[in-house]
């Protein structure tokens, strides 16, 4: 086998971490959960407390920390599946709290990547860091090339009315995929957003990362 066709090589499935978004819990994200194994996956849910934004997102990301650290072996890499508010705290889990260290794969579904303007539907200081423009996702941005260290995937739908602007979802590194879903809770159980994910996880590590995607 040459070099080039070693590095087309798909690695060995990780397990997945699915975590959620706000006033979310695990059950949330059942169907992809059940999806994924029916797949060959092996993945586990978190449920994030509270997950009503009255605490910020660097508290949750410290839960996705302790859940990481405990729950898997040091030596067992992993993947990541954030859905909305889910994908800003991964995000801040792996460029603030050492998740680059663990973690191969990160699919964001849905998130606030540079804030929404339903954010100011809420006071608390979790909806703050989610709006439009915030000094929260600013400076998560500020780094967010960190993130082509890892095989990074942002899903989002044009037709989100929760995310807004719904290009908020996505981000310019990594791979960007756009899937028609009407709806912003959708995007973990229509079909389409959940062969998206799928897809997303299966992505080889070491090949290069393709242009963007619409489904």
């Amino acid at each position: 086998m040459t070099e080039p066709e070693q590095q087309m090589q798909p690695s060995a499935r990780n397990p997945v971490l699915l975590v959620h978004g706000l006033d979310d819990t695990s059950v949330k994200l059942a169907r992809l959960e059940a999806y994924l194994q029916a797949r060959g996956w092996s993945p586990h849910t978190i449920d994030l407390w509270p997950s009503d934004g009255s605490l910020g997102i660097e508290a949750l990301a410290e839960q996705v920390q302790s859940l990481v650290n405990s729950y898997f072996d040091p030596a067992q890499s992993l993947d990541l599946v954030g859905y909305s508010m889910g994908g800003i705290v991964s995000r801040y889990y792996l460029q603030r709290l050492g998740g680059l260290s663990r973690v191969q794969r990160l699919v964001t579904v849905a998130s606030p990547h540079y804030g929404t303007y339903t954010g100011y539907l809420r006071p608390n200081l979790g909806a703050q860091q989610m709006r439009w423009g915030s000094p929260f996702l600013a400076n998560l941005n500020r780094d967010m090339a960190q993130l082509q260290k890892i095989r990074f995937t942002s899903i989002w739908t044009p037709l989100d009315l929760m995310i807004v602007p719904a290009e908020s979802s996505c981000l310019p590194v990594g791979r960007q995929v756009q899937v028609l879903v009407p709806l912003h809770h959708w995007m973990v159980e229509d079909p389409l957003a959940l062969g998206a994910i799928a897809a997303a996880l299966e992505e080889p590590l070491a090949t290069s990362y393709v242009s963007p995607t619409r489904l």
